[in-house]
């Protein structure tokens, strides 16, 4: 977050895989005027948007708040027609591959503003493949796991997301 903070005062957050929210919660916490966040599990999906409405409720303005319970593929297929987000924040389960095929659906769609960042949290060591569709603007690793900063090659932003060159983390 602390990469993303001088840029998330006032944007659109969307967190897919969102578990308990707690991406969400940060980005509450530092500004963000929407989150919306997808969850295809029932109970965390209840314990999501209860977090997320915790942590709003103390925010004037107070940030819209949108918690989908799907499958994540699915969802995506069906296209995003409403603003696109300034920030995705995808961190899926690790095992379950569904890293090129969100990738995918995400690049053909209006998910991501020009300047947005996809950030795309995995195993450390396991970096995903995100083909030719996609350019990594910077890489971080923390321990067991690691992010991938990306943006859609058309909508590439010279010089990274701050003042520190790209980590590899390797």
């Amino acid at each position: 977050m602390n990469i993303l903070a001088p840029r998330l005062r006032g944007s659109r957050w969307l967190d897919l895989c969102s578990g308990s929210g707690v991406m969400g919660c940060e980005a509450i916490e530092r500004g963000v005027s929407a989150v919306f966040a997808v969850e295809r599990d029932n109970r965390c999906a209840k314990i999501c948007i209860q977090n997320l409405n915790a942590v709003a409720v103390q925010c004037e303005p107070k940030p819209l708040i949108k918690v989908v319970r799907r499958d994540l593929l699915g969802w995506l297929k069906k296209r995003w027609r409403d603003d696109p987000f300034d920030f995705i924040y995808f961190d899926p389960p690790y095992d379950r591959n569904l890293y090129q095929s969100a990738l995918k659906l995400l690049g053909q769609g209006s998910w991501i503003r020009r300047d947005g960042v996809l950030i795309c949290e995995h195993r450390s060591g396991q970096e995903p493949d995100c083909t030719s569709d996609w350019t990594v603007l910077d890489r971080r690793c923390y321990g067991t796991s690691s992010l991938l900063l990306l943006s859609p090659p058309e909508h590439s932003l010279h010089g990274g997301t701050g003042s520190r060159p790209p980590q590899t983390g390797q």
